[in-house]
């Protein structure tokens, strides 16, 4: 009993001298001084100790400290650094304006440095790229593209040259998921894969994650591209653009009162059409868009964005097939600080991905896309200095057109048809925390709950022991099976159902103060398919929902990585390991019809994915020459096993490289800045050729000569490679706003003619079969003109 009371008087002292420790708290939000535009993942350090924060997508933070006097230091590259002295006696608030660095035309810079507190952060597979970096990287026709720049990243590739979409450690572009503002983005390109849908000029913030995926991210199996529109100048009204040779783009923002609200409005389009119709050519391609924001601060604790984006694809031909296809998405946010600890955003959001054919030469118009609804509460609880918590729910309803038919003429032969709409729900809820374990340790861990809910109306085709595909074991082949039945579902009616735990750990131990070593794992689960039998996705691509056959993927990811700093961050170093599962990925039996399908789980199976790697990434993050090396050995396979011992499943079983393997992959950038006026920009680009299928026989057929295919995927296209080169000048201003920059740029400088696909054809002379190699660019020379005032 005496030991009992003596431990017990001790453990009061000393929590009585724990609490005698008064802590207080500094929150604030850190912006740009001349247009007031917050600054996301700007470095706060405290001098002296180990405590930091880093502000987030709102320009928003917090920090918990014992009463006393610091020094606070203010970092974010591109912008003069800031060493504020701080008495903290009293809980503060503090909205800091830093002060740019950034060359002309340059107004965000977002770092790509990885600076000490990067390396003491949790965070793991994970690249953010400057917009002022992507301005600097050649590019064809030179059009400053988000996703093209993407691909000098390690880790990250493309279906080949003029390719949309991109994938992320051997996953399929179906499997990224990108958000523009919150909202999602269903289809990134323009023009069949030439450019991105997005305006580089209303870009404010980008950051791809690979891996190591925060807990409020979730539906995709590979990996969250994030981007956040700029805000709007709220101090003052300007305007900004390029005129190139095929597109032009023009953005003007200015406040709606002063240092309270701003309104942003930007677009984009292509006029090499115009050119055409000029030659008597019937023929035209061309896009446009248009980026939008407003936002207004009632007051320090309340503010409301509105943002949207509209784009649009045409293409026709004589008049007689015209394809119509775009994004449109619009968020509606509201930011509440419930006080200096508590921040929350709630967003209601809009997103349609349309698709239109116009087959006019048959009398009949074609039309699909996907539709959701979205409402997302988040918030973000800076609990002590330690600890902070990220929690929120959300919940989305899905609408899917596969197609409506209908005639476009009196004298059509075609009848009105409407393939069924399929709807689905798919609500979820997560908590993580981030906590500082000790001074070298730091973990964020967590988890995602979420549900699936196939909706009616719609009618379920029944089919005998439950296998929509069976297996001819005579002739080895998978065909369709024969419907049994069917039952029919009421609206909103539950078809099928599916919920899943989605854990996610991530951990930094620091080495030394300018090395650590970290870790990080996460299972994603994607509820929505894209039918399709490209390795790279098009319009005509079709989103459908997980249901009774089609099961959800479910990806499981490790990654291990070690992340240094060298002489005072000039120079940086990050080397990763990664090794990912996925279950239940798509695959096609031999001769899938997947066009106008309403039985699409009758020419598809569940199979297995895997891919693993070790990426490299070198860079040079100061002087007049920066720029960075990446390298990427991968590997990326899927398997489909036969169901039973008789079924010799795809490809007999075996694994097999997928459409998305590449197994070296090297990217060289970098910038010269030789004088005020003159700045110069080289990347050099290396890649093994994407897997193909080849013939590997052949045989006639009532006087056909047939080519005869082996297994999937046995052959490679050639190697990949090209090198681009820039000039940028920047002439003397003409006035005090005014300013300017001309940019030349060479893409593919030695012309190598690099194959996009090798098809193969019987010559009409000799009969025998010979292969056709495609390529899209030769060299290709640009000129673009930007200017600012």
């Amino acid at each position: 009993m005496p030991k009992l009371f003596r431990f017990t008087l001790i453990f009061l002292c000393f929590t009585a001298l724990v609490s005698a420790q008064e802590k207080f708290t500094l929150s604030g939000t850190i912006a740009d001084q001349k247009n007031n535009e917050t600054l996301i993942g700007v470095n706060l350090v405290v001098q002296g100790t180990k405590s930091f924060a880093v502000t987030n997508e709102y320009g928003f933070f917090s920090l918990t400290l014992p009463k006393g006097e610091y020094t606070l230091v203010i970092s974010y590259m591109g912008y003069e650094s800031q060493s504020i002295p701080i008495n903290l006696n009293q809980d503060r608030k503090m909205d800091v304006k830093l002060k740019e660095e950034g060359e002309l035309l340059e107004e965000v810079v977002i770092s790509t440095q990885e600076t000490k507190t990067n390396i003491r952060k949790p965070e793991i597979s994970v690249n953010k790229l400057s917009v002022a970096t992507i301005k600097k990287i050649p590019v064809v026709l030179g059009e400053v593209d988000i996703i093209k720049s993407l691909l000098f990243l390690p880790g990250v590739t493309n279906a080949g040259e003029g390719q949309s979409g991109f994938n992320v450690r051997g996953g399929g572009a179906d499997q990224n998921l990108i958000l523009l503002d919150e909202a999602t983005i269903y289809n990134s390109s323009h023009l069949f894969g030439f450019f991105s849908v997005f305006n580089p000029d209303a870009i404010k913030d980008l950051k791809l994650y690979k891996g190591g995926i925060p807990a409020r991210f979730g539906g995709r199996a590979a990996s969250v591209l994030d981007i956040y529109q700029k805000e709007g100048n709220n101090k003052n009204f300007q305007v900004n653009g390029g005129i190139g040779l095929i597109s032009s783009r023009l953005l003007a923002e200015g406040p709606l009162k002063k240092d309270k609200g701003s309104f942003l409005i930007g677009g984009r389009a292509s006029y090499a059409h115009l050119f055409l119709q000029l030659a008597d050519n019937p023929n035209s391609a061309y896009f446009y868009d248009l980026n939008t924001k407003l936002n207004y601060k009632f007051n320090k604790n309340n503010t409301l964005y509105l943002s949207g984006y509209f784009g649009r694809d045409v293409f026709d031909i004589n008049q007689s097939f015209q394809n119509t296809y775009g994004n449109s998405t619009l968020n509606l946010r509201w930011n509440h600080l419930y006080s200096d600890k508590l921040f929350s955003n709630l967003s209601l959001i809009y997103s349609d991905y349309y698709y239109g054919l116009n087959l006019d030469f048959v009398g009949f118009n074609w039309e699909s896309g996907i539709k959701n609804y979205h409402i997302k509460y988040d918030f973000r609880h800076y609990v002590n200095d330690k600890i902070k918590l990220y929690y929120g729910v959300n919940g989305i309803y899905y609408e899917f057109n596969p197609g409506t038919i209908e005639p476009s003429r009196d004298d059509s032969a075609i009848n009105f048809r409407q393939l069924e709409r399929k709807y689905a729900f798919e609500p979820a809820v997560y908590l993580s925390a981030e906590q500082k374990i000790s001074d070298r340790l730091n973990v964020e861990y967590g988890f995602r709950y979420s549900w699936f809910y196939r909706l009616g109306a719609s009618t379920l085709n029944l089919y005998e022991n439950n296998q929509p595909v069976v297996f001819d074991e005579e002739l080895k082949i998978y065909e369709k099976a024969t419907p049994i039945g069917t039952i029919s579902y009421g609206r909103n009616e539950i078809m099928a159902d599916y919920n899943n735990l989605e854990p996610r750990l991530a951990l930094s131990y620091e080495l030394t103060s300018n090395a650590s070593l970290k870790l990080g794992y996460n299972r994603m689960v994607q509820y929505l398919q894209l039918v399709s039998n490209t390795a790279s996705p098009t319009p005509l691509d079709v989103w459908t929902p997980s249901d009774r056959y089609i099961k959800p993927q479910i990806a499981d990811q490790i990654a291990l990585g070690y992340f240094t700093n060298l002489k005072n961050d000039a120079y940086s170093l990050e080397v990763e390991t990664f090794y990912k599962t996925v279950k239940n990925r798509m695959d096609y039996i031999d001769g899938a019809d997947l066009i106008a399908n309403e039985a699409i789980e009758q020419v598809v199976l569940n199979g297995e994915m895997r891919s693993y790697g070790l990426e490299v990434l070198f860079r040079k993050n100061s002087g007049d020459w920066t720029g960075w090396i990446s390298y990427t050995l991968s590997k990326s396979e899927q398997r489909t096993p036969g169901r039973t011992p008789q079924e010799t499943g795809i490809n007999n079983g075996q694994w097999y490289s997928s459409g998305f393997d590449k197994r070296h992959n090297l990217a060289i950038t970098s910038s010269y800045k030789y004088s005020k006026k003159w700045t110069f920009g080289a990347n050099f680009v290396l890649q093994s050729g994407q897997p193909v299928t080849f013939p590997n026989g052949q045989y006639e057929y009532q006087g056909i000569t047939v080519p005869s295919f082996g297994l999937r995927n046995e052959a490679n296209l050639p190697l990949y490679h090209h090198l681009d080169v820039s000039a940028t000048l920047t002439p003397k201003k003409k006035g005090k706003r005014w300013q300017e920059e001309w940019v030349f740029s060479v893409y593919n400088l030695y012309s190598r003619r690099n194959a996009a696909s090798i098809t193969f054809r019987q010559n009409q002379n000799t009969g025998l079969n010979e292969s056709l190699r495609l390529s899209i660019f030769g060299i290709v020379p640009s000129i673009t003109y930007n200017f600012k005032f």
